[in-house]
């Protein structure tokens, strides 16, 4: 599996509600339900503005753009942000799934997209690791995310039996190609995994990584992927995503040891064993080192978080 597709595994983005938005006038809303989720939307029609903490402007967003918001800081979308916005989560019904929300009499701009839901155990890990905006233009070559996105609105207007699954399930294919397009931007300015998945050498080594996670890499062989110095990878994987190879490597070690664990499917031994640690020993410091608790330790706490959900 690629490691775009492994870490969305590990995340289990759920689409929650998949819904149109048709706003009107002068407004602006705080989008303040994004903790623990990840949103994707379209600007189908017209224009507005978007404001968050990291942007010294808001950005506007034409007809065309696409924007995923997966870091759970609280963002502010309108026509008019100097308006005192009002509450997302006060204004929209979490439970409109599948429908078209008017606000403000509509007509002006239009957005549709979804909520995620991610249920992973890592899930706030990863998504701090992720940039907090991605803007994605869907204009030009961009076919696949734009049939997506047009299929979903067919299927708002049309409301055919079944018409709310299948917008899910398009849902999860506009979340993955936009990813994709915000990859081969190649212009990822942010700290981040997806900054050194950008970049085309640094992805053959993540892609060696997420392809024999038990394998005893070096930064050697590692730069030998990359087709790149030890020094010159080394300095240029820490820039882009703010640790060393080995300590990425270590951490998504821990990440698939942790869901292993958890399934209770297999023994301490057995999974140190598939991830390449000679003894349990060993597997223990470094998963304690890594997540800051034995394994043990972990996977109980993890089966009574589960018991009282």
């Amino acid at each position: 599996m690629d490691p775009l597709s492994e870490v969305l595994s590990l995340l289990k983005p759920r689409s929650y509600i998949t819904a149109g938005f048709d706003a009107g006038g002068a407004w602006a809303l705080t989008l303040d339900d994004l903790a623990g989720r990840i949103k994707c939307y379209a600007v189908i029609k017209g224009s507005c503005w978007l404001s968050m903490d990291h942007l010294e402007h808001p950005m506007q967003l034409r007809a065309g753009d696409c924007f995923v918001l997966p870091s759970g800081r609280t963002v502010t979308i309108g026509s008019d942000l100097a308006m005192t916005p009002k509450r997302a989560s006060e204004v929209l019904d979490p439970n409109r799934s599948g429908e078209i929300v008017t606000y403000n009499g509509g007509g002006d701009v239009y957005l549709i997209g979804s909520r995620f839901e991610v249920n992973g155990r890592h899930a706030e890990v990863l998504l701090q690791t992720m940039p907090p905006l991605m803007r994605i233009e869907t204009s030009g070559d961009r076919e696949r995310l734009r049939l997506s996105i047009e299929h979903m609105m067919e299927e708002f207007r049309e409301a055919q039996p079944g018409s709310s699954l299948v917008a899910q399930q398009l849902a999860h294919m506009m979340l993955v190609q936009a990813l994709r397009l915000y990859l081969s931007q190649q212009s990822i300015d942010n700290v981040s995994w997806l900054a050194a998945l950008a970049d085309p050498q640094l992805s053959l080594a993540l892609a060696a990584i997420h392809a024999h996670p038990a394998f005893p890499w070096t930064v050697q062989e590692l730069a030998a992927r990359a087709g790149m110095s030890r020094s010159l990878f080394a300095e240029r994987f820490r820039q882009r995503t703010g640790e060393t190879p080995i300590a990425y490597l270590a951490r998504w070690r821990m990440m698939l040891a942790g869901e292993k664990l958890v399934s209770g499917r297999c023994t301490l031994a057995r999974v140190a064993s598939s991830l390449g640690y000679e003894s349990e020993r060993a597997f223990n410091t470094a998963f304690k080192r890594v997540m800051g608790m034995s394994p043990r330790r972990y996977a109980r706490a993890a089966q009574r978080e589960d018991h009282r959900e």
